[in-house]
Order: structure tokens, then C-alpha cells, then sequence
């Protein structure tokens, strides 16, 4: 017994370090026959190496001295335009001057929505132009940045965009107006499948699309129109009361550029005066539909407000003719939408002396007199699916309607009101 008691005593340690060598053993046999992970690390994501234009471009803001190109990309990317004088040179017969997204103060903007502005130019000239840029990759500091290959629209085997300043005076303006497309791409190309070169300009009286759920959902009526004519042809926009819908309703005008940075503004082609309004929506503002997420009476008195200094400045007393577009038309005992339009609006337009408004938003064509609501001017309200031309002068505004397949639906001709 002693002797065992000694080796006991004695060995302690090394009896330790023989059973803890045991269990290490048998736990590796154990996991020797287990199945072989399946768990594995993700892969980090794959880095564009180009980047697309998706949308555009299009021309927005056209003025005697400057015009406003916009295009939207698959990722985010630092753009500019180059500019050319329509002068019969090769686009490649030497280094055209280059124009950055000025958005950002001073910081070229990484994005995927260019809005590029380029000034300093002569009225009532053409100018070729061309869109670059290059998609980012990785941002690790000013000092790291990896971009993609360089992304340049092709003026190697095709014409680029043209585009013409406006001319301080115009005698004429032949004009194309469509509302209330909902996305409707088959007709929307119907309609202006013959549009390029055609229209001194082109306006979207609202309603474009349904709900904007997504960022890149106002590519639905933006591209078709950018393959078809608005390259090339100013395009000028108002806001719908379905374009108030969907969680990226909030971006709708980072897709356009106002001369007022909002979605009511003025424009003008010499003689010509027109006032874009943002008619709201067309329900009140604590309707169970919005759940508290507008503030619209607000908006509409605050507009209504800037439309008065509008209405005594001298750019709009000195026109010949004087057009309001509006995509909710006035209506007496109506919606409360076409009740804004009668009580906030229409008293300041009556005051002002206004030659026609034109609205759209009831899916139906009316022609709306004098005397037919609170106006003192006629309002013609277009068809949903129909495209409006207008041709005005210094005493007449003529207008016609087409459906998609071309067939004339409506016309009729207003007198412009003697501004003496």
C-alpha cells in the first residue's frame, strides 16, 4: 500500500498530462468521422467593371444662353458633357470643352442621376453634345478611388444629340402635350412615334405614372421619350396627383430640372409665358389614403403665394400670350383637388389676365368655356390617351387632338386676349 500510495504521490503529474493527452486523442478520432462542413464564407461582391447609361439623355431647362442635360446610370459614376458647335467638324477634331454635375457645390457628384448644366452659350444656336462618364468601383478616400472604364455615348459611327438655344423671339410655337400615360408604354410610343424634330417643345401634364415605388421607376416614360425625341427636344414636366404616390414619390424631381428648383415654375420663349402649377393631389390632406403624410393645403397657399409675384413681374406683363398648365382642372363642386384649383389658384390667374390653361387628370377629354367654372379663361382638359398639339401665335391658339393610332379626336382655336 505504500508503495502504490508513492506512485500516487509521486506521479500525480505526469498521470495528468497521460489522461489529458487521452481526451485530446479520442476527441480527434471523434470528429474524424463527421461530415465535412458545408458552412462557407461569403464571397465579397463583384465590383462593376462598366458602367451603362439606363435613361436619357434628356434636355431640361433650354434657355437663350444655356441648356440642362440629364441621364441616369446603372451605378453610381462621376459625369460631364462635352460640347460641340454644329459646325460640320468631326466630334473628334480636337479636345471638346467639358461641363461637371455642378449639384454638389463644387464636389462632382457620384451618382446614378447626372443633371448636367451648360451655360455661357448664343441664343438661337445649335450645339452637338455627348455624355461621359465613369462608374465607381470602390471609394476608400479622395486619395483611392477606383473607377470603371470610361463610358462615352458613340460619335465614332453616329450623330450626336443636337440641341438648339432658344431665340429671344419667336413668331410662332408649335407645342405637344400628353397626360395621365399611367406607364402606358405601348400607347406613349404610339403617340409620339414621329415626335423627333417635330415640337418646338414637349410637356407632361402629370400623372406619367401610377405610384413610384422604386428609384428607378420614372425610366418607364423617360427612356421611350429620350429614344424618341427628348434628346433633342426641351421637355418641361408637372406634377400629377398620382406622382405623390409611392415611398420614391419624394424623388420625383431629382429626375427634372426647374428654372426654380421646384415642381411649379415659370419658362419662356419670347413672347410666349408659361406657368407650370403643382395642382396637389385630389383628395384632402387627412384622407385615410395618405395616413397623415401630407401637408398639402399648406403647399398650395405657399405656391399660391409665389404665383402672385409671378403675375406682377414684368417678364409675365410684357407677354403676348399667357398659358397655365395644370394637371387638376378647376371644377365647381367637384373633388376637393379641382376645389384648390378654384379657390387658391383661379382668383390670382383671373386677376392676371391669362389666355388658357390645360389640364388633364379625368381620363376624358372636355373643352371648358368661359363661364363653365370660376376661370375667366378657357380650360381644355386632354384625354388620357390622346396627344394635344397646340399651335399659338401673337392672336390665335389652335389646338388638335390625336389618339395612338393617329386619328384626329378634337380641335377648336381660342383668340389670344389683347394685353393693352
Amino acid at each position: 500500500m505504500e508503495f502504490f500510495s508513492y506512485l500516487y504521490i509521486e506521479n500525480k503529474r505526469p498521470m495528468k498530462r497521460i489522461l489529458i493527452s487521452a481526451c485530446l486523442l479520442l476527441a480527434s478520432l471523434s470528429l474524424l468521422g463527421q461530415e465535412p462542413s458545408t458552412t462557407t464564407t461569403a464571397a465579397a461582391p463583384v465590383q462593376p467593371s462598366t458602367v451603362k447609361c439606363v435613361s436619357g439623355p434628356y434636355l431640361q431647362n433650354v434657355t437663350t444662353d444655356g441648356f440642362t442635360v440629364m441621364w441616369v446610370s446603372d451605378i453610381d459614376a462621376l459625369g460631364w458633357v462635352e460640347l460641340a458647335p454644329d459646325d460640320g467638324t468631326h466630334f473628334y477634331y480636337t479636345d471638346r470643352p467639358k461641363y461637371y454635375d455642378m449639384t454638389g457645390a463644387g464636389i462632382n457628384p457620384l451618382t446614378k442621376i447626372h443633371t448636367v448644366r451648360i451655360t455661357g452659350l448664343q441664343p438661337g444656336t445649335r450645339y452637338r453634345y455627348r455624355i461621359m462618364m465613369k462608374g465607381l468601383r470602390a471609394f476608400n478616400g479622395e486619395r483611392d478611388i477606383t473607377f470603371t472604364k470610361p463610358f462615352g455615348a458613340n460619335v465614332y459611327t453616329a450623330n450626336p444629340p443636337v440641341v438648339t438655344t432658344l431665340k429671344k423671339d419667336y413668331d410662332k410655337l408649335h407645342i405637344a402635350i400628353v397626360n395621365d400615360i399611367h406607364a402606358n408604354g405601348e400607347d406613349f410610343s404610339k403617340l409620339f412615334a414621329e415626335a423627333r424634330g417635330k415640337y418646338d417643345f414637349v410637356v407632361f401634364n402629370g400623372d406619367m405614372t401610377t405610384t413610384i415605388n422604386d428609384e428607378m421607376h420614372m425610366s418607364v416614360y423617360v427612356t421611350p421619350a429620350s429614344k424618341l425625341f427628348a434628346d433633342e427636344t426641351p421637355l418641361y414636366v408637372t406634377r400629377g396627383n398620382h406622382e405623390f404616390r409611392g415611398l420614391f414619390a419624394r424623388d420625383w424631381l431629382k429626375w427634372f430640372q426647374t428654372p426654380t428648383g421646384m415642381p411649379y415654375y415659370t419658362f419662356q420663349w419670347g413672347k410666349f409665358f408659361f406657368i407650370a402649377l403643382d395642382s396637389g393631389e385630389d383628395k384632402p390632406d387627412d384622407d385615410i389614403e395618405y395616413q397623415g403624410m401630407l401637408s398639402m393645403d399648406q403647399y398650395l397657399h405657399e405656391q399660391a403665394e409665389w404665383l402672385k409675384g409671378v403675375t406682377k413681374s414684368e417678364a409675365f406683363k410684357n407677354a403676348e400670350v399667357r398659358i397655365v398648365f395644370s394637371h387638376i382642372p378647376p371644377r365647381l363642386k367637384s373633388w376637393h383637388g379641382n376645389k384648390n384649383i378654384c379657390e387658391i389658384f383661379v382668383p390670382i390667374l383671373n386677376e392676371a389676365g391669362i389666355d388658357l390653361m390645360i389640364s388633364g387628370h379625368e381620363h376624358n377629354y372636355s373643352l371648358c368655356p368661359v363661364g363653365t367654372s370660376n376661370a375667366n379663361f378657357p380650360v381644355i382638359v386632354n384625354d388620357n390617351v390622346e396627344l394635344m398639339v397646340l399651335d399659338v401665335d401673337g392672336k390665335t391658339i389652335n389646338f388638335k387632338t390625336n389618339d395612338p393610332s393617329g386619328a384626329q379626336t378634337h380641335k377648336g382655336s381660342f383668340p389670344v386676349n389683347d394685353k393693352k
